[in-house]
């Protein structure tokens, strides 16, 4: 479980509400951590499980077996496993960061189980070693098995199969193309669910008819089944057409590998709704951005603060959404509207940032930094000199982008501080350096990877 110590930066610690502010940064995190996040979900009788309204009788399974795939996924099976004890057989999980885990795995009860890490966010050679892996197990399953999956954000590039004739190489240049132009997670999903045997149903689709019950851990706006980890064990709603036009969208059509274009023209379609493969599948959203920010909330009005939820579906560039959040901050100091202060206003969704000029070119100068801190970084010149605000940006996975901070602080004070030191938000903005510009202030926050994974926060503080 993270501190409220852990989310100490420079600006926190000098304001007098620092340890309520970070207190209420901590709630978040802990609401959704993946051990309490199973365990609301999970109860077992002796050999009968009850899992959100199904019941489970654990005799009558030739083999149980565990599979994790995302950020939050060893967290998450070490919970199941302390339910399930002696029941299981077989134990893999794909993580990001092998090394948090806990090593609570009792190895006689889940035969030695094995716990290996994937390239995030772009897939590199362990992600195709693991979906190897993936495949062999739930291959090896039979209609009188039990398979849990549990599933989290960051599965879709943790574990790779790309479909024949498309190789690793043509999944790591599309996957680069996309984030380089600023698509949506979801995009980004929708692809790949057509690229890749596990995803878009795959799991299901592989599993020779074992019953399987996937709990999940939300890092999509709205939730959508097909989009957490591009959907293993869910049906695919979209149509080959909406596949296509997101290339079209962002004009990459000419900018990716033929094969990729060939495998989505000509690959067969992807399973949907009714399709007899999901009829032995259960899938529980456990965890989601909305418990995380209910939380902030809640303990928020234990700290005094009136507590107000903006909405959990932000998205689009981050230098928009600090404009807009900004301008929201200002007038909800200036009238009271729609809280008094001293307000706390939360924020929930995942924005992105673009890597590109207008004329479709990649930026050649390119500093540190992720969508928090960018939307941070941009929101510094629309506070400053505005007395009593705090804007504080967090990956609730502690890790922003390719970067070791979660997100960052923002005051009233930190346009005229970072002046004194000659820095000019405009200057990192515009190479994508937000995170060499917080440094500098000593206002990232570094709670360190959090073992969970359900979007971004976003709090606004008046006091």
């Amino acid at each position: 479980m993270l501190s409220a110590e852990s989310f100490w930066t420079n600006s926190l610690r000098l304001t007098p509400e620092g340890e309520r502010l970070t207190r209420i940064l901590a709630a978040a995190i802990t609401a959704v951590e993946p051990d309490a996040a199973v365990g609301r979900f999970v109860r077992r009788d002796g050999d009968i499980l009850t899992i959100s309204g199904r019941t489970y009788n654990l005799q009558l399974f030739r083999r149980v077996v565990l599979l994790g795939m995302g950020k939050a996924s060893l967290a998450m099976t070490e919970a199941l496993a302390a339910i399930l004890g002696s029941c299981v057989d077989d134990t893999l999980v794909v993580t990001k960061h092998s090394r948090l885990s806990t090593l609570n795995f009792q190895l006689e009860t889940c035969n030695l189980p094995v716990v290996i890490e994937g390239g995030h966010p772009v897939p590199d050679e362990r992600s195709l070693a693991a979906g190897k892996k993936v495949i062999k197990l739930v291959s090896s399953l039979q209609a009188d098995d039990l398979l849990f999956c549990l599933i989290s954000g960051g599965g879709s590039a943790l574990v790779t199969a790309p479909v024949d004739g498309v190789l690793l190489k043509d999944i790591q240049m599309l996957t680069s193309a996309l984030l380089v132009c600023g698509a949506r997670i979801d995009e980004i999903n929708t692809l790949r669910r057509r690229l890749d045997l596990v995803k878009g149903g795959g799991i299901a689709k592989m599993a020779n008819g074992a019953i399987i019950v996937s709990l999940i851990l939300s890092d999509v706006v709205g939730s959508p089944l097909e989009a957490i980890a591009s959907g293993p064990t869910a049906p695919d709603p979209a149509k080959r057409s909406e596949a296509l036009s997101i290339l079209s969208k962002y004009g990459l059509e000419d900018q990716i590998p033929l094969s990729i274009n060939h495998a989505l023209r000509s690959s067969p379609e992807t399973p949907k709704l009714d399709d007899p493969i999901f009829a032995k599948v259960q899938n529980v959203i456990v965890g989601s951005n909305l418990l995380a920010a209910q939380a902030a909330l809640k303990q928020a009005e234990e700290e005094g603060f009136h507590a107000y939820l903006l909405r959990t579906d932000l998205q689009g560039e981050a230098r928009q959404a600090a404009f807009e959040l900004a301008t929201f901050l200002r007038q909800a100091r200036l009238t009271g509207d729609p809280v008094p202060s001293p307000a706390c206003i939360v924020v929930g969704g995942e924005t992105t940032v673009t890597l590109q000029q207008s004329s479709g070119q990649a930026l050649t100068r390119i500093g540190r930094g992720g969508r928090n801190t960018e939307l941070a970084l941009a929101a510094v010149s629309e506070l400053a000199n505005f007395p009593g605000v705090m804007l504080v940006t967090l990956a609730t996975d502690g890790e922003d982008g390719p970067t070791d901070a979660a997100g960052a602080v923002v005051t009233g004070e930190t346009f005229r501080r970072a002046a004194k030191l000659g820095l000019h938000p405009g200057d990192f903005l515009e190479r994508k350096d937000s995170y060499s510009f917080f440094s500098a202030l000593d206002d990232l926050l570094k709670p360190g990877p959090t073992g969970t994974n359900v979007n971004d926060l976003v709090f606004l503080f008046d006091f």
